[in-house]
């Protein structure tokens, strides 16, 4: 079983490498060592960790959250990443059901085309997260206009 500064180091070394690490150093300010160092694995580095305002920069950099999300699931939160940063809001609880409707569905195509050989790849995997991430942003939708319509 993975450590908890193993998992973090993991996600921090995947933060870096999403930003690249040319770009991390300029951002940052800290040299290619630094940022190695907090990541590595070998022992002797093994009690340094990225400071937090090195992650906000990175992560505000990045695609992705990495080390916010790996807090998260250590904790057992849930994020909700909205990469999309969608313009329209939704029109209410009928658009809502449509939605969730078609957004099920796709997760459903999905799945009968990964599970189509018996095993689910890598890559299979990612392609269902994303359809169930997208999936619970309808029902957060949903929630909130229904939150909305009962006041």
């Amino acid at each position: 079983m993975m450590s908890i500064a193993s998992y973090l180091k993991k996600h921090s070394e995947a933060l870096v490498k999403d930003v690249g690490i040319e770009a991390a150093c300029e951002l940052t300010g800290k040299s290619k060592a630094t940022l190695g160092r907090y990541y590595s694995d070998n022992d002797e580095h093994g009690d340094r960790f990225m400071p937090i305002d090195v992650v906000a920069e990175l992560e505000g950099a990045a695609r992705f959250p990495h080390v916010t999300a790996a807090l998260a699931d250590l904790r057992g939160i849930t994020l909700s990443y909205d990469a999309e940063k969608r313009n329209a809001s939704s029109s209410g609880v009928n658009q809502d059901v449509v939605t969730l409707a078609q957004r099920f569905a796709m997760l459903m195509s999905e799945y009968n085309s990964a599970i189509g050989d018996g095993k689910i790849s890598i890559n299979e995997a990612k392609r269902l997260l994303r359809e169930t991430l997208a999936l619970q942003q309808v029902l957060l939708d949903m929630k909130l206009n229904l939150e909305e319509e009962a006041k």
